[in-house]
């Protein structure tokens, strides 16, 4: 979780376009995960049915980090990071409607808590406002992943999660190949410490580790524990970008955080 809330801060501290930003984190964690799973052994054949489910998923991967770094550069790390945290009650919320689940009403009391909490994210309700606009692009990232897990969760069982990953990227690398091209090598190249540190430690190893948790938790009990990875991405905002959160952040995001909460370990018990 300490690997993967670096994201927040390497989102706001790397000078370049987003898409650009995604496109060489993608193509450099491509390249990583794919070494790993070669050093594994492990088979990159998947089925034809699959296929298209891997692809759209990927797409959906995509759409998730350009609006979850939209969101950061439009605002800071901690609405950013807390505006996209809400994905586990939007999960919560589409599961009955695509894995034709039984809805239960206690979803419905812990969407209007998160949505009490992004009200407090929002410094001033306006389209011109810089912020109301980030909030908006971080909630759309948190539906946008929300989707991605779902579609994922029948495929998660049947392959292994490095390969799922390894499609994944080298499906938003390739998507976003084009970018690069408009953008100066030069400028590319002065980022390079910050973009390998979000490809390799971010990307590769945080959900590598994450996924390699699995075998000692339950999903459920890891997805408890990733309720801690907005504060460790707050605090390294504050350390190292010196991004104080104000007090209504701080109390929106404990609203949002305690709907993640009971849901995990409501879904646990």
């Amino acid at each position: 979780m300490l690997f993967i809330s670096t994201s927040g801060a390497l989102g706001r501290y790397i000078q370049l376009s987003v898409p650009v930003t995604i496109g060489t984190r993608a193509i450099l964690a491509f390249a990583l995960l794919f070494l790993y799973c070669r050093f594994k052994k492990i088979s990159f054949k998947v089925e034809r049915k699959d296929l298209s489910m891997i692809v759209l998923s990927g797409v959906l991967m995509g759409l998730h980090w350009i609006t979850y770094f939209y969101a950061l550069q439009m605002s800071n790390v901690a609405i950013g990071m807390l505006s996209m945290f809400t994905y586990p009650v939007w999960t919560a919320i589409l599961e009955p409607v695509l894995l034709k689940t039984k809805f239960q009403k206690i979803h419905l009391l812990l969407a209007v808590l998160v949505l009490f909490g992004i009200y407090f994210l929002i410094p001033d309700f306006s389209l011109e406002n810089s912020y109301t606009l980030a909030i908006g692009m971080g909630v759309l990232s948190a539906i946008v992943y929300a989707l991605r897990n779902l579609l994922m969760k029948s495929k998660v069982a049947k392959y292994n999660g490095s390969l799922l990953m390894s499609y994944q990227t080298g499906i938003v690398g390739f998507l976003l190949l084009p970018a690069l091209f408009f953008t100066n090598i030069m400028e590319i190249a002065s980022q390079w410490e910050a973009l390998v540190t979000l490809a390799l430690l971010t990307t590769a190893i945080g959900h590598t580790l994450f996924l390699l948790s699995f075998k000692h938790f339950t999903v459920t009990t890891a997805s408890i524990l990733s309720c801690v990875q907005p504060v460790y991405g707050i605090l390294i905002g504050m350390i190292f970008l010196s991004e104080f959160p104000s007090w209504s952040t701080v109390f929106g995001g404990v609203l949002i955080l305690t709907a993640v909460v009971v849901e995990s370990i409501r879904t646990y018990r």
